[in-house]
């Protein structure tokens, strides 16, 4: 294994960073979209609208998975730092890892989360296809 060094895990700052950035505004456009649909269900109640809200619940919780996977492989890269800096390699090589291992999960629950979004729009665009056809 090569040695490793303060500013491997430094280069994933800006990665993780960016990632977090990303997940946050999901969560910002998650939470207004929230609070549309409840003033719509609070006029006018139905099952459609109740199926949105139970998979916009689903997708919030996906979405702080993410973000607390990514904040602790953020934690852990601090973690390796401050473990190199006082020569603590091995103990920094797995928490190192860790970090990687807990950014992947962040990135694989990520995917399952747009695979849902995916089918949430497909549902929308299905509903749309039909009310176009009754026009044409």
């Amino acid at each position: 294994m090569n040695e490793l060094t303060l500013t491997t895990p430094a280069l994933l700052f800006s990665a993780i960073s960016l990632i977090l950035l990303a997940y946050t505004n999901r969560f910002l456009g998650y939470a207004q979209l929230i609070r549309n649909l409840y003033e719509k269900f609070s006029l006018n109640p139905n099952s459609i609208l109740l199926g949105q809200i139970n998979n916009l619940r689903t997708r919030l919780y996906l979405t702080r998975a993410m973000q607390i996977l990514g904040v602790l492989s953020l934690f852990f890269c601090v973690v390796t730092m401050f473990l190199i800096y006082i020569a603590q390699d091995t103990l920094a090589a797995w928490s190192f890892g860790t970090g990687m291992i807990l950014l992947i999960a962040s990135l694989a629950v990520s995917v399952w989360e747009i695979q849902i979004s995916t089918k949430a729009l497909e549902l929308h665009l299905s509903e749309l296809q039909k009310q176009s056809n009754q026009f044409i």
